[in-house]
């Protein structure tokens, strides 16, 4: 019988001493789980009426983000703002995908509202932030924002999921898949179950709540756990667990991820390091005091 988890990767925690982010992939075992080439979760966490996560304005590449916030008591908000000129704020149970393609800039931050709220205390934070790797030949598609909330959801008695991007269930989400792509956050309630699709090229589950096992074998909290593929899979918990399933297709051209840019071509990354050095990208509207500056020092991770 094929053993139903091929890796397991434990993150990397970055404490930002107001709240922690755990990064899966890249790492050193491996950088992608189909078109995924980044994972990050972080919290949960409340934090204090004179913090905030202000996260400056960067550019990206050749990549497409994906944020995701979780309900529930930890759930908040974060205010988008890109170069194309769009503001958005993303609240729990919306996906937002924004396309970089041949370029784009933005900032993430804390609403002004949630800064001091009204129960006394500051943002809360509870979520995943991706990043999917273009394919090839679309790699400097125009830059792009889009955001849903009529994401389709299935449900039994003691299970649902909310189905983010792609097929999952019989369910499709209407949100943009420049590969093919699998991603949904799967809610168990004490003693329920939900299969696990066995289509995609790759797939990997998170756990970021409670507790749950993959066809009998316990998943650690936070941890990426990589399915092996083709196998039929049940998910369950015993006590209820809240949980991540991402993957899709596997991508056969190396590809490149250094600071905020993800590449086929080192020579594109070179290009645009030069670019936002130079003062190159586009400006934020809205956003425009301050930015991220590039880093001195940073590892280029290459897949395969």
């Amino acid at each position: 019988m094929t053993e139903p988890i091929l890796q397991t990767i434990v993150p990397v925690t970055h404490d930002l001493g107001a709240f922690q982010v755990r990064r899966a992939i890249p790492s050193r075992t491996r950088t992608m789980v189909g078109p995924f080439i980044f994972v990050d979760q972080f919290g949960p966490a409340v934090l204090a009426p004179s913090e905030a996560m202000d996260v400056r304005p960067h550019p990206h590449i050749n990549l497409a983000t994906v944020t995701w916030l979780f309900a529930g008591e930890f759930g908040g908000a974060i205010d988008h703002r890109d170069s194309l000129g769009t503001f958005a704020t993303i609240r729990p149970g919306q996906v937002n995908l924004m396309t970089a393609g041949s370029g784009i800039v933005h900032s993430e931050r804390s609403p002004q509202a949630e800064r001091h709220g009204s129960d006394g205390k500051g943002p809360h934070l509870y979520g995943m932030q991706t990043w999917l790797a273009l394919p090839d030949g679309r790699e400097e598609i125009a830059p792009a924002f889009e955001a849903h909330a009529d994401l389709p959801l299935v449900e039994d008695p003691c299970a649902t999921a909310r189905v983010i991007m792609g097929t999952l269930w019989g369910a499709t989400a209407p949100t943009t898949q420049h590969a093919a792509t699998i991603y949904a956050e799967i809610v168990l309630a004490p003693g329920g179950s939900l299969p696990v699709d066995a289509e995609a090229d790759e797939r990997a589950v998170m756990l970021v709540g409670g507790e749950a096992t993959i066809s009998g074998q316990v998943l650690g909290l936070y941890e990426l756990t990589v399915l092996a593929p083709g196998a039929a899979l049940t998910l369950a918990s015993q006590r209820g667990g809240r949980v991540m399933l991402l993957g899709g297709e596997a991508f056969a051209t190396p590809r490149h991820v250094w600071w905020n840019f993800v590449s086929s071509s080192r020579d594109r990354i070179n290009q645009a390091k030069a670019d936002w050095r130079g003062g190159r990208f586009p400006t934020v509207p809205g956003d425009t005091q301050e930015f991220i500056p590039l880093p001195e020092v940073a590892k280029t991770v290459s897949y395969p």
